[in-house]
Order: structure tokens, then C-alpha cells, then sequence
């Protein structure tokens, strides 16, 4: 079985299975996205402020949320910590979404990537404007964006076929985590109505984007497999895509943040906080849909 979009590029051979109902999922995708499409230049009514004596991050997804730090804190101290991690959020899908656009916009209407290269020119558009109003909210109402403190991860195996796998497994990790924030975030109703708006609209265009995220990660696992993946090449991409979760949760807890929040000792807040068996739990929580996910097409072993 050959996965669509990879080699053999389009035209050789002859069209399987799955190329049909990828095509079918594509298109479907496609038409969603058009009919569902806003200008976000003026879809959004900007206020000239957002209330900071209210709550900008739901409390339940907060990085001291089930530790014995939330108790200590006063209602100030809480809103202004959900303050500066609302920004850090948005400031994370800044930098997730550019590096996710580099990545897609290599690949569109290169050889292997015939078949989704028309949704990609959704995707593409859609996560511009994703980037722009997670930037416009950061700049407009805290007069920056928090800088990219991710930890660089080992360099991925070169073998084209792994990179492309390594690729949209991050991306689909990347757009699962931020979707788990944006549903409890749309609905809260303790939030400023721009801040569920932005929220909102995100979650609907992202759905589409796991929809596909999850298909063609299936199918380019399933070319691995085919292609003869050995059992310790196998446990190398486990273990580089784990690391790749556990930094994905960790860059939730920002010293800055802690600073700006008028905490002290960020760094060491930070270690505390992660080595908390609440905050794994809510890790796992977050991380769920995913590790279910790979654990279900076999990327994992059901250990994670």
C-alpha cells in the first residue's frame, strides 16, 4: 500500500485506495474551508483594552492549577498570572504556526505532495491569518510577543520519507494542544469576548486542519512500515517524538511569565511546578487525544 502524496509522484501508476478516499477527505476539507472562510482584517472589533482586572486564561489551564501554589495565590495575583500566560499561549502559536508555514509551504507542489497541495493553499492562508491575530492581540494589549525559548531537538534522520513523517507528526502534536486550549477557552464565559472570539474561530479552522493532520500522518506512517522500518529506526522517531511532547508541555512554564506576574523565582517555579504529579496529570490530559492517536496507528507502543 502506498500512502498518497509521497513517491511515486502522481501519475505513476496507478491510483490506489487511498489515494481515492484521501482525495475524497481533501476535497471535502476544501469546500468546508471556502464556505466557512472570514477576512480576520475585519472580522475582529478590537477594543482599545481588555479589562486587567479580570481573567484572561481560564484558571483550570493555568501552570499552578492543582498545585498547593494556586491556594497561596491571591484573586490579583491569579489574574494577573492568567494575564501573561494568555500571552505567552498566543505568543506560542506564533512561533509554532511560522515554523509550521515553512515547513508546509518547502512541500506544496513539490513531487509527493500532488494531491494535497490544494488544501495546502488553505492551510497556508488560514494559518497566516491564525499567526496575524495571535500577534495583534499579543502587541495590542501587552506591547510584545514572548521570544522562541524552545529547546532545539536532536536533528531528525535525514531519510526524506522520515523527515516528511517527523514533519506533520510535529505539526499535528503542535495543532492538538493548542485545540485542547482553544475549546475550554471558547466556551468560558469568565472571559472577554474577544478572547473567546479569537479562540472560537481558531478551533473551527483547526479542526479541519487535524482532520487532514491526522489522515496523512496515518498514511505517511503506513509508507514506513511498508518501505521496511526497522525496529530500532522505530524506536528512535518514538523517542523523538516523545521528547518533542514533553518540550511542547514545558514551554507552557515561563520564567518570564512568572516574572511579569510579579512571582518570584521563576526559574525555580518552573522546575517545581514540572516536577508536580498534578501537572502531569494535566499534561496527560492535554496530550491524551494525540498519545491516543499514536498509540492507535502504531507509532507508539502504548506506553506513552
Amino acid at each position: 500500500m502506498r500512502p498518497p502524496n509521497t513517491r511515486p509522484a502522481a501519475g505513476a501508476g496507478t491510483a490506489t485506495a487511498d489515494d481515492t478516499e484521501f482525495k475524497g477527505l481533501l476535497d471535502r476539507l476544501s469546500e468546508k474551508a471556502t464556505a466557512d472562510y472570514y477576512n480576520p482584517f475585519t472580522t475582529f472589533d478590537w477594543p482599545p483594552a481588555i479589562p486587567g482586572d479580570g481573567l484572561w486564561m481560564s484558571p483550570e489551564l493555568l501552570s499552578v492549577h492543582g498545585t498547593e501554589l494556586m491556594d497561596e495565590l491571591s484573586h490579583a495575583q491569579i489574574q494577573a498570572l492568567s494575564r501573561w500566560e494568555s500571552v505567552n499561549f498566543y505568543s506560542l502559536n506564533v512561533h509554532g504556526i511560522r515554523e509550521l508555514l515553512i515547513e508546509v509551504t518547502r512541500r506544496i507542489h513539490t513531487p509527493g505532495f500532488e494531491l494535497p497541495s490544494e488544501f495546502f493553499h488553505h492551510f497556508i492562508g488560514e494559518e497566516n491569518d491564525h499567526m496575524w491575530f495571535f500577534a495583534t492581540f499579543c502587541l495590542k494589549y501587552a506591547a510584545k510577543i514572548y521570544p522562541d525559548k524552545s529547546i532545539r531537538l536532536p536533528d531528525a534522520p535525514q531519510d526524506p520519507d522520515i523527515e516528511n513523517f517527523l514533519v506533520f507528526a510535529r505539526i499535528l502534536v503542535f495543532e492538538q494542544i493548542v485545540d485542547h486550549y482553544n475549546v475550554h477557552l471558547a466556551a468560558d464565559d469568565r472571559l472577554h469576548p474577544t478572547i473567546r472570539q479569537i479562540n472560537r474561530l481558531h478551533h473551527q479552522d483547526e479542526s479541519r486542519h487535524i482532520a487532514f493532520g491526522r489522515r496523512l500522518v496515518q498514511l505517511l506512517w503506513q509508507r514506513l512500515l511498508d518501505s521496511g522500518l526497522d525496529e530500532a529506526a522505530r524506536h528512535e522517531l518514538r523517542s523523538y517524538l516523545g521528547r518533542y511532547l514533553t518540550m511542547s508541555m514545558e514551554s507552557f512554564y515561563s520564567p518570564a511569565v512568572y516574572r511579569d506576574a510579579g512571582l518570584p523565582n521563576g526559574f525555580a517555579l518552573r522546575g517545581q511546578l514540572l516536577a508536580h504529579p498534578a501537572r502531569h496529570a494535566a499534561h496527560a490530559k492535554v496530550l491524551h487525544k494525540t498519545t491516543d492517536f499514536l498509540n492507535r496507528i502504531g507509532v507508539f507502543d502504548g506506553r506513552h
